[in-house]
């Protein structure tokens, strides 16, 4: 019987791993399809503190990886939780069809993009195609060039308001006639001149012209139907984030849109269950944060442990 599992191997789920290795806890990471999370989709990360060149991703990752490793952290790579039970003790993981019993887990299972769908979007993805304007906005391949942001809510005015700093132009593209934002996000965004709303519009396609790297967006008037091509060196999606907790629908406290709710520090309401990083962060959404959850995640489990062991 494993004493924790974490569910997930984003900076949240390396960074608990890493603490409760150190711990002498013999932590279980058990991957998921996306060992690394987003993180690794970010070509470079240039805000992570330590790496003043900025440092790949994937990299990161396989750093944090190494590190909880060394002290003794336990890896099942590309594996899939397919179901927990939580309704009793040990708790009861079936992943890729075996039981796996442990006495408590850190849920670091992260969140996805939402997509558009749209052709162009998959295959140009690092190339121009970003979900991160503080990630990659400050790339050399978007300074002083034109871009396009796609959404309507605070995300997208952040994204489209940081994006000012490098960018010569930046188009918000909206579906509807108005933003979806907080008041003080979209004035914000709406004042800045480097800022040109484009409304009731949407993204059909996002083109390369043979180069390798995003040229051009297609866009469509959903009231006169009218398409036109925007030159653009960089297309930002900004239309949200879904949390990877739908194997814990019904068990485990969640918002409306399926993000996780501590009850107490990181414990969750089920005694014994934690939770770090984006499947519970709806606000930060940055690898640093993430890592500061997964901190949190582990003293608490050791604590926890402490006591139910003492």
């Amino acid at each position: 019987m494993e004493q924790v599992v974490i569910i997930g191997s984003g900076c949240a789920g390396w960074t608990a791993a890493l603490y409760t290795a150190r711990a002498n806890l013999s932590p279980l990471v058990i991957t998921g399809a996306t060992p690394g999370g987003l993180l690794t989709t970010t070509s470079i990360v240039e805000n992570y503190p330590g790496f003043p060149e900025g440092v790949d991703g994937t990299d990161l990752m396989i750093r944090m990886q190494q590190q909880a490793e060394r002290f003794g952290a336990k890896t099942m790579f590309g594996s899939m939780v397919e179901s927990v039970d939580l309704s009793s003790r040990p708790f009861v993981l079936t992943v890729d069809g075996e039981k796996i019993e442990t006495q408590t887990i850190i849920i670091a299972t992260g969140a996805g993009h939402k997509h558009l769908g749209v052709p162009g979007e998959h295959e140009l993805e690092k190339k121009g195609v970003t979900f991160c304007a503080t990630c990659d906005g400050a790339l050399p391949m978007f300074r002083n060039q034109p871009v396009v942001v796609v959404g309507g809510g605070d995300s997208a005015c952040e994204e489209a308001t940081f994006l000012t700093r490098f960018a010569s132009i930046v188009y918000l593209v909206h579906r509807r006639d108005s933003l979806r934002a907080s008041k003080v996000m979209a004035d914000r965004a709406l004042s800045n001149p480097k800022i040109k709303p484009i409304w009731d519009t949407v993204v059909t396609e996002v083109r390369d012209i043979k180069q390798g790297k995003v040229t051009s967006v297609e866009l469509k008037n959903l009231k006169s139907g009218d398409v036109q091509k925007l030159d653009c060196a960089g297309l930002f999606v900004a239309a949200g984030h879904i949390p990877n907790t739908d194997l814990f629908k019904g068990t485990i406290d969640m918002d409306e849109a399926g993000y996780i709710i501590p009850k107490h520090g990181t414990e969750t309401n089920v005694s014994g269950v934690f939770v770090a990083g984006d499947c519970s962060d709806r606000i930060y959404r940055q690898a640093i944060t993430a890592a500061g959850m997964g901190c949190a995640a582990a003293i608490d489990t050791e604590r926890y442990l402490g006591k139910m062991n003492s």
